[in-house]
């Protein structure tokens, strides 16, 4: 995205890329459907960025989701809002955007140096590693877009976090963000629901509730509540070493309504088979309530305790899942180590953009929108530093 301003201006750009081809990662967003950014008002949009929203909320504010669409279009590419206010292109696909992408940017002038893996700095210049050995460049100015460090296969996996940190940069630890979290399963449970969902289910954590799908993993839980959440129980793990969250495994019933049902005779049905019969309770969620701590119990519950059990799940999340499963990071080159513009304050010339900034977002848009927006911040600065020379 800067390469596209930059160029656009006539100012010669190369974009230095570690793997044999560019926008992997891009194109893995795009696998199940590229969700470029979201429809709802900006001010709930900014806020989506949490705890960074007072330092990206001007960022986005300068390329806000309409101008993300409206680009888009530009390359060919008509966008549509979904029935949750995501927006998608509507080949629904990353391919056609990026080959139309990279035809422009090569239009533009831009080039690509494809199989060069960046390794610091000699003095002023910048040093990459090839097939072919080691080559340095001094440009007027650099934008560092390197990635996070989930999905490290597609180029991005957080090596350069060690070559700032030499250059006193300050950065917050890489941490997995939209990400699952491990659960210790029973045997029983993990071979019997591994891979199947736990539909139509509400997710809360300090005050947060979510509706949706969860799916189960063979070590935990993945799907988006839990990844809309993650934020808040990476915290709390990270503070506590664990966290409860809350699962409504019937959210469509009240804890009156519930109780009532649960009130029938059960005759001679199994707990399950009554669960299934009285309040059409999934195998999965059946399942989930016998991995109750006090599951040995469990049929001798009284209406009203078993209601509250299935209204108020307490699932104990004991850890993340890895990052490199994640979708997102979260940390990265904090914000006081650069200026308005995205430049480090203590290397000048020198601008960092997109998941590399500690910054954490939800999946729903707001990722590549924080990314393509701190593009176009960083393009911006880098004018206005290369004019101030």
């Amino acid at each position: 995205m800067a390469a596209e301003i930059l160029s656009a201006r006539g100012i010669d750009v190369t974009i230095y890329e570690r793997k044999p081809s560019v926008g992997r990662k891009f194109l893995m967003a795009g696998r199940g459907g590229l969700n470029l950014t979201h429809s709802e008002d900006i001010e709930p949009f900014i806020q989506k960025y949490q705890d960074r929203a007072d330092y990206l909320g001007p960022i986005i504010r300068g390329f806000p989701p309409q101008a993300l669409r409206d680009w888009c279009e530009g390359l060919g590419e008509k966008t549509f809002i979904g029935t949750s206010g995501r927006v998608f292109p509507e080949t629904f696909k990353a391919s056609p955007l990026l080959r139309a992408w990279i035809k422009r940017l090569e239009h533009q002038g831009v080039r690509f140096m494809l199989n060069h893996e960046w390794g610091g700095w000699d003095g002023h210049e910048l040093i990459f590693n090839t097939a072919k050995g080691q080559t340095k460049i001094t440009p007027d100015a650099t934008l560092l877009a390197l990635g996070g460090a989930s999905w490290p296969r597609l180029g991005s996996d957080g090596t350069w976090v060690n070559i700032l940190q030499k250059e006193n940069v300050k950065i917050a630890a890489l941490q997995p963000a939209n990400c699952g979290f491990c659960v210790d399963w029973s045997d029983v449970f993990s071979k019997k629901f591994v891979g199947q969902p736990l539909k139509t289910i509400t997710a809360s954590f300090l005050g947060h509730k979510i509706h949706g799908e969860i799916m189960i993993a063979a070590k935990g839980i993945e799907g988006g509540p839990v990844y809309a959440l993650s934020s808040y129980l990476r915290e709390e793990i990270n503070k506590a070493g664990a966290a409860s969250l809350l699962l409504d495994l019937k959210p469509d019933f009240t804890l009156e309504g519930l109780t009532d049902r649960l009130k029938k005779p059960r005759a001679r049905k199994s707990l399950t088979n009554f669960l299934r019969s009285a309040v059409n309770l999934s195998d999965v969620a059946v399942g989930l309530l016998m991995e109750c701590p006090d599951r040995a119990a469990l049929g001798d519950y009284p209406a009203e305790k078993l209601a509250l059990l299935i209204k108020h799940y307490p699932l104990n999340l004991r850890g993340t899942f890895p990052i490199d499963r994640a979708i997102s990071t979260a940390g990265g080159v904090m914000f006081d180590s650069l200026n308005e513009n995205l430049m480090l304050v203590d290397k000048h010339g020198v601008f960092v953009a997109g998941e590399m900034l500690d910054w954490d977002a939800p999946t729903g848009g707001y990722l590549l929108q924080g990314c393509m927006a701190t593009g176009v911040r960083a393009a911006h600065g880098i004018m206005s530093w290369l004019n101030l020379k």
